[in-house]
């Protein structure tokens, strides 16, 4: 039973000392395998239209210097973030991607291996970096600063802002939903049309959110050689 408004983000449901909340993780992987062996379908022309369009985007911020292949590491990062979240608008499903364990655990390890990469490999063109274009010598000093901290802070940005618009989105149609008890007849049926406009919303935001993560990551990367 829901303790408090919060509880719901609370991976504590278990089954012989087993976290079953996280294994709505993998959910999504029951919903691909199909493609691999049916004829193209429609959904499965615009999933690869959707795969040739993210390949060409990345590619373009990647720049002509990336390595073969670097292309496909954000395509599935991108994939994985928006099953994750579609799968959360489902009624009894845990949503991973509202939890900062999940999302700082994907944004950490690939921001350092980045950054170990970029200061091993180019350290003449991560030190341009710290000092933008143009800057007075007065200022260099506190440019270089604030450039260190707005770095060094790249993970968790990245971590927090998915977390908090799965859990912003989540929290408003719990709020309304228990709102739904106290109303008259009337009222819910206004209740009933703004959940169904706030579940598009989130749909949107799902799809969004994973697209900006992904983006950001590799503009993270274009930055490093």
């Amino acid at each position: 039973m829901m303790t408090n408004l919060f509880s719901t983000f609370d991976p504590a449901t278990n089954f012989i000392n087993l976290s079953l909340n996280w294994s709505s993780t993998f959910l999504g992987l029951l919903l691909i395998p199909s493609m691999f062996w049916l004829i193209s379908s429609r959904i499965n022309i615009i999933w690869n239209k959707l795969n040739i369009t993210l390949h060409n985007e990345f590619k373009t911020l990647l720049g002509p210097n990336s390595f073969n292949g670097m292309t496909f590491i954000f395509i599935s990062m991108f994939i994985m973030m928006m099953f994750n979240n579609f799968m959360g608008l489902f009624p009894y499903i845990f949503t991973s991607t509202s939890h900062l364990t999940f999302t700082f655990t994907i944004a950490l390890p690939m921001w350092l291996s980045f950054m170990l990469f970029g200061w091993i490999n180019h350290t003449n063109h991560m030190f341009m970096h710290l000092v933008p274009q143009g800057t007075p010598t007065a200022l260099m000093s506190f440019m270089v600063l604030i450039e260190t901290i707005s770095n060094v802070i790249r993970p968790g940005t990245l971590a927090v802002r998915l977390a908090a618009n799965m859990i912003a989105g989540h929290l408003l149609l719990t709020l309304l939903g228990n709102t739904g008890p106290s109303m008259t007849m009337n009222l819910i049926s206004f209740l009933i049309i703004g959940q169904m406009l706030l579940l598009i919303l989130e749909s949107a935001v799902a799809m969004i959110q994973a697209y900006v993560f992904s983006i950001l990551s590799t503009l993270y990367s274009s930055e490093v050689y």
